[in-house]
């Protein structure tokens, strides 16, 4: 095939199903938690991240890691200690790190608008031999937290409460769930931006569960698609010229808007089976009900 003999496109292909699979494995213990939007905040912060990352001469995602897990932390704990003036704090930290960002990189000799907008909307061209095996080491990290853990994750994300009750340590896995999305942002920042990871963390879950019902087959559906729409938008991409980040959303969208739609005969189907179930049941127990009277009168 044309696409795979061009070296950048295999590198982009190669970290598109790596973005595909670690965002959606995060994104379900996000969704849990009723943090949907907390990617998109840390995708702020990791602005900084790559600007100094220029202005330093050093990788701009090992360095946009960095910094993304230290804002992540930060926002974890004013998430847990901060009381009326946490939504304040998070905002200045949100927006201070977009600022920060825009303001390094073109302190930086070598960096540019063009740098910046590649960062924030995804391209495919300007991922490097160097992006490839940071994004490998970093979505090996993501999925061994999300699989190997996942019973862990998910009693915390379902129940503080009842996890600590249970003797889980609730707040370490918070704060490694809060390191695990800031990894997985940097992961996906090169394909998808900064802007728009947070929808790919989330869509594909919100999907999922438009037709499923237990954790696990909402958890393995969510990558089926997000690993789907990001190699698909990867391809539309390269052969129409359109923005990657924005493709792959996009397409990810459509595939909740299906999956929406076919959901509700199947749950009008769910709901005519079990009261069929339901009827039978009751009209099973009525004459075993008449006979036990019948006995006890006699």
């Amino acid at each position: 095939m044309e696409i795979l003999e061009t070296a950048f496109m295999q590198r982009a292909l190669i970290a598109a199903v790596l973005v595909g699979i670690t965002a959606p494995a995060i994104g379900i213990y996000l969704v849990q938690r009723r943090q949907a939007l907390m990617g998109d905040g840390i995708g702020h912060i990791a602005m900084t991240g790559v600007g100094l990352g220029f202005l330093l001469n050093s990788s701009p995602v090992w360095m946009a890691t960095l910094i993304a897990i230290v804002g992540a932390v930060t926002m974890e704990l004013i998430r847990a200690y901060g009381k009326t003036r946490g939504d304040i704090a998070l905002a200045m930290l949100f927006y201070g790190g977009m600022a920060g960002g825009v303001l390094l990189i073109n302190l930086s000799d070598t960096g540019s608008n063009a740098n910046l907008s590649s960062y924030l909307f995804g391209s495919l061209s300007t991922v490097s031999d160097s992006d490839v095996t940071a994004i490998c080491l970093l979505a090996a990290f993501v999925v061994l937290v999300t699989v190997g853990l996942r019973k862990q994750l998910f009693a915390v994300s379902q129940d503080e409460e009842f996890a600590r009750v249970t003797g889980l340590p609730v707040r370490a896995l918070n704060l490694l769930i809060a390191v695990t999305a800031a990894v997985t942002v940097t992961v996906a920042m090169r394909v998808v931006g900064l802007l728009l990871v947070s929808a790919l963390m989330v869509v594909p879950v919100a999907a999922a569960q438009q037709i499923t019902r237990s954790f696990k087959v909402t958890f393995v559906l969510s990558v089926v698609i997000g690993t789907a729409v990001t190699l698909s938008g990867t391809v539309t991409s390269y052969y129409e010229d359109v923005p990657p980040g924005a493709t792959i959303v996009l397409m990810a969208i459509g595939v909740f808007v299906v999956l929406t739609a076919l959901a509700t005969p199947l749950a009008r189907r769910r709901a005519r089976t079990l009261a069929t179930t339901e009827a039978a049941t009751c009209t099973a127990e009525v004459p075993d009900a008449r006979r036990s009277a019948g006995k006890a009168t006699v």
